[in-house]
């Protein structure tokens, strides 16, 4: 399919710089079909039925945004991929002035050995010294936000809870699986009470996730890899909601994406452990999930084309058309949707 096809104006004053306060407030724009409802957060356990079950990412965002020195240039790295113990991938600026064997200082004793170049332009950097590379990212790095807030204001202490999410548990992701910040404790606490389930799974986002689709044709996009894990024990608690016909409802793309990895054709989920560089476009039978709560994503972004795929273009074209006409607040910090292609 054509990529300008998922295009649409959005107006810069949309996009979010900072999360609603509390998160459970953030506005909530419901999709049934072709129907559209505007909600709050904290109303989704009237919005759904009891017998669901949620299904969260609890990856856990790491430091891994580095800004360093070789010799006398200035270096910068965000942390795309873990590799090995201390390998990672990287997406670096001022690359040209890094070559493999190169020693990059970061600061605070944090040193890593610069290795080659990948064919989507990540340099390999290999962590020196003994210590965990998650002890050296918390003395070096800084909280890896959105490059289209990052380029309006810099991380602060804020940003350390703000882009953290209640579920995070297993370190190794570059971004947030942003749907999953609406929720609190007295949100899950209330979803505890309407009989709505919760279960997690592991999918660690990479910084791909903000790469740029740059051909034409969706068929030519190479889509990013990521690492994720469903325990066999999950899978057969998901499996049991929807053999006893509860509906499972992915909160954010990650959930998504890794829930449609391991599923077969026959809609079992299994057991998962590895990466997947799934690419969701319309035209896809979704098989894993029955729903989607999702914040609001770029145009022409791989996301946009995966609730596209969900919900059908021309839907989210007008969803999304309507989010903008009443104030929706964009992107990662911004308000969600609830995603119900069976109504």
């Amino acid at each position: 399919m054509r990529v300008d096809l998922f295009d649409f104006d959005l107006p810069t004053d949309r996009i979010a710089l900072r999360p609603a306060s509390p998160r459970d407030s953030a506005r909530l724009l419901v999709a049934r079909g072709d129907a559209l409802e505007d909600r709050i957060v904290s109303e989704l356990p009237a919005l759904l039925r009891p017998g669901d079950v949620l299904v969260f990412n609890d990856t856990r965002v790491i430091p891994a945004q580095l800004e360093g020195r070789r010799g006398e240039a200035r270096v910068g790295a965000t942390l795309q991929k873990r590799e090995g113990p201390r390998e990672w991938r990287a997406f670096v600026r001022n690359a040209r002035r890094v070559r493999a064997g190169d020693r990059i200082d970061f600061g605070s004793g944090v040193t890593a050995m610069a290795g080659e170049r990948g064919a989507d332009g990540s340099l390999g950097l290999r962590f020196e010294g003994e210590e965990p590379v998650e002890r050296l990212l918390e003395r070096a790095g800084r909280m890896p936000l959105p490059p289209y807030i990052a380029a309006r204001r810099e991380a602060d202490l804020r940003d350390a809870d703000d882009y953290q999410t209640l579920f995070a548990r297993e370190e190794g992701a570059v971004a947030a699986p942003t749907a999953s910040l609406h929720f609190t404790p007295r949100l899950v606490e209330a979803l505890g009470a309407a009989e709505i389930g919760l279960e997690t799974l592991t999918l660690h986002v990479g910084a791909g996730t903000f790469l740029p689709v740059k051909v034409e044709d969706t068929d030519d996009h190479v889509m990013h890899s990521e690492w994720g894990r469903i325990g066999p024990e999950a899978a057969g608690r998901l499996n049991a909601v929807r053999g006893s016909g509860g509906r499972l409802i992915a909160v954010g793309t990650t959930s998504l994406r890794l829930l449609e990895s391991a599923v077969a054709p026959d809609g079992t989920i299994g057991a998962f452990e590895g990466d997947t560089d799934i690419f969701i476009t319309p035209g896809y039978r979704f098989r894993a999930v029955d729903g989607l709560i999702t914040n609001f994503h770029l145009p022409k972004s791989t996301l946009f084309m995966l609730v596209s795929a969900l919900m059908g273009r021309e839907r989210m074209q007008a969803a999304y058309a309507h989010a903008i006409e009443q104030g929706y607040r964009f992107y990662s910090y911004g308000d969600g949707s609830l995603l119900l292609p069976g109504g």
